[in-house]
């Protein structure tokens, strides 16, 4: 008993820790079949003991919400399903009753009301008693109708979706730390952005899967709700009417149908169709009694572990791939599977030569579901693998990742050479991602002080397709004029680790603006400066130590020529923010920001006894940040406030 209990106490601290990072924080650091596996373990191991405690998943739907956007309280709790992967269960569950069975929308649950015919709100389901408004993104759901040919009060629930074109289109044009694992991921992190242009931009439907009510419309089925759904113009979860006798044939007919989909499904609902005898059935803590999911019993395959490749991304990210014996899964050959990340490395305890099970998720995604040796003699790389520098661990939204953190890395080209001539840093014009990798490709460019020497390559460059004279002459005259620049925008297109544009005007006032000085600064003298921490000295220490670093600087400062820059006095010159919660002054916070800068303020991340003001329109916030800043008395002041101090 005391072994299982402890093993209960285990399981609820590894489930709702996957919990918190899928739900608060739009990562991953299991997979559903292994989050499932657990959460079936602690189910049986609860019904076993008799002991269950009050923060188990068992009892609780999803996660506390930590985000930012307004809280809003169900008007009652929003229930999760009870689960089987037997379509007997599901026959048995049927019996002779009518029901309905139709797909799980692998997506987002969000509950939709409309008034007098105009969309009202929308609400995430959050931790099923509390959700997110998300009203503002709602309304550019590309599939959603913001006005219906009904003017009573509607209330429905569906599933909030981004295709899978969708999602590899977003993948592709986002950095590789921030890329999302799955459709799923990428839709719970869209709509919650607080910017409803980037919603937009990823082209997120709806589908729905239920009307909860209709003012003064009466209805005796389900199937006749979703059909009144049809009618007003919402797109509705395709569904079929079964008996326990016809579901297996309706199961095979989903699952043919799933390499046609459009949007990822982790399932199919069975429920019972009646309304009325749906009510009477009454539910559990955590489930209703009248409906069940049923999740696929995923085809597995043993195989062997061949090696595991490690590619540097564009962005210095370098994942793991299981490389393995070929196998057959749902019907095509199978030998390799992305791992993700180093977490998930750990977790299956890899090690070459290991026999593993792999499956599709989802019936679609190569996975590996579980190492069957778990010889855990797998070595992390400590050099990146094109590059030969250094490689470091980094925890990204509860996942720990690996990173090349050379700049200079080859892999990293492109990216690096991006962000050098981005606007916050040379601010160079006319030299696009495209024009870059044009550049790369042909040997033009190779390291940035390349950039500095276009105006040599007149005659190959407009040579090229959309390098006329007129747009190279352009760019010849932007590259001049960046030549003339701040030396802590330089200092920040360099790229160097954890060294963003504020830290970089804090290292630059530090020494008076003065490069060898910068250059040569020990780890001492940057850990004295207010702001930068041992971690941020280190990485500039380590980034002007290295020869090749040093070589391409002296190349680049025969090219340039910095400016003189004076912070304006002010009233809060010196002085440290930290800025949280939305604006409405300022476009953004980026905008505050570089206003506190310009004036001689700092703004950091965090509040600490070193923070002079914490900025948040919202003083009674029960933020994290608000909380700290009244435990330091350190006053919280709205953006109103800010701008009589800068008067």
């Amino acid at each position: 008993m005391k072994e299982n209990i402890k093993r209960i106490n285990e399981l609820i601290q590894i489930l709702n820790k996957a919990s918190e990072v899928y739900y608060s924080e739009g990562g991953e650091i299991m997979s559903d079949k292994e989050f499932d596996t657990l959460y079936d373990e602690l189910s049986s191991l609860e019904k076993e003991t008799g002991y269950q405690r009050s923060d188990s998943p068992t009892l609780n739907v999803g996660y506390e919400v930590k985000s930012g956007l307004e809280k809003v309280t169900h008007p009652s709790r929003m229930l999760s399903l009870n689960k089987t992967k037997s379509v007997e269960a599901l026959s048995a569950f049927a019996g002779d009753t009518p029901c309905l069975l139709s797909f799980k929308m692998d997506g987002l649950t969000v509950v939709l009301t409309y008034e007098n015919g105009t969309l009202q709100r929308a609400v995430t389901r959050g931790n099923g008693e509390v959700g997110e408004d998300i009203t503002h993104n709602a309304k550019v759901f590309k599939n959603l109708p913001l006005k219906i040919p009904f003017k009573g009060s509607l209330t429905l629930r569906g599933e909030a979706v981004i295709s899978f074109k969708d999602f590899e289109m977003t993948n592709n044009n986002i950095a590789e730390e921030e890329k999302y694992k799955n459709p799923r991921n990428l839709c719970s992190g869209t709509v919650r952005q607080l910017n409803s242009e980037i919603c937009k931009k990823r082209n997120v439907c709806f589908i729905a899967f239920e009307l909860v009510d209709a003012e003064d419309k009466v209805f005796q089925k389900k199937s006749e709700k979703l059909q009144y759904l049809d009618t007003l113009g919402f797109t509705t979860v395709k569904r079929m009417s079964v008996t326990g006798g016809t579901m297996e044939k309706a199961v095979n007919n989903f699952k043919d149908i799933i390499p046609e989909n459009e949007f990822a499904t982790d399932g199919l609902v069975l429920t019972i169709d009646d309304i009325a005898y749906s009510a009477s059935l009454g539910a559990t803590a955590k489930f209703p009694r009248d409906s069940i999911a049923f999740k696929w019993q995923d085809e597995t395959a043993k195989t062997r572990l061949l090696s595991v490749e490690w590619n540097t991304s564009r962005t210095g990210l370098i994942n793991p791939v299981a490389v393995f014996e070929s196998v057959e899964l749902e019907g095509t050959s199978v030998s390799r599977a992305s791992l993700h990340n180093i977490s998930i490395c750990r977790a299956l305890k890899l090690g070459i030569g290991d026999e593993i099970t792999v499956y599709k998720a989802n019936m679609i995604i190569p996975q590996v579901d579980e190492n069957l040796t778990q010889s855990d003699t797998l070595e992390i790389p400590a050099l990146c693998p094109v590059c030969g520098e250094e490689t470091e661990i980094e925890n990204i939204t509860g996942s720990e990742v690996l990173k090349c953190v050379n700049p200079n890395c080859q892999a990293q080209r492109v990216k690096t050479l991006v962000h050098f001539v981005s606007r916050d840093c040379m601010n160079i014009e006319g030299l696009s991602e495209a024009g870059i990798e044009k550049f790369c490709q042909l040997g033009i460019i190779e390291y940035y002080p390349d950039i500095f020497l276009i105006k040599d390559h007149a005659e190959e460059i407009t040579s090229l397709e959309g390098f006329g004279e007129k747009s190279f002459t352009k760019l010849c005259a932007s590259i001049e004029k960046s030549s003339h620049t701040y030396l802590h925008n330089f200092l920040y297109a360099l790229g160097i680790n954890n060294v963003g544009l504020a830290t970089a005007k804090i290292i630059c006032r530090h020494f008076d603006y003065d490069i060898n000085a910068v250059k040569n600064a020990s780890l001492e003298e940057l850990t004295d400066i207010d702001g930068v921490g041992p971690i941020i000295a280190e990485s500039v220490v380590k980034y002007f130590s290295h020869p090749h670093n040093t070589e391409l600087l002296e190349k680049a400062l025969y090219h340039l020529s910095f400016e003189a820059f004076t912070a304006s006095e002010s009233a809060i010159t010196g002085k440290s923010f930290v800025i949280t919660g939305d604006v409405h002054i300022f476009k953004n916070r980026k905008e505050l920001k570089e206003k506190i800068e310009s004036l001689g303020g700092k703004v950091t991340g965090s509040v600490s006894s070193k923070t002079d003001y914490l900025i948040n329109n919202d003083l009674n916030s029960t933020s994290s940040k608000n909380k700290k800043a009244k435990e330091l008395n350190i006053p919280i002041i709205t953006e109103e406030e800010f701008t009589e101090k800068i008067q």
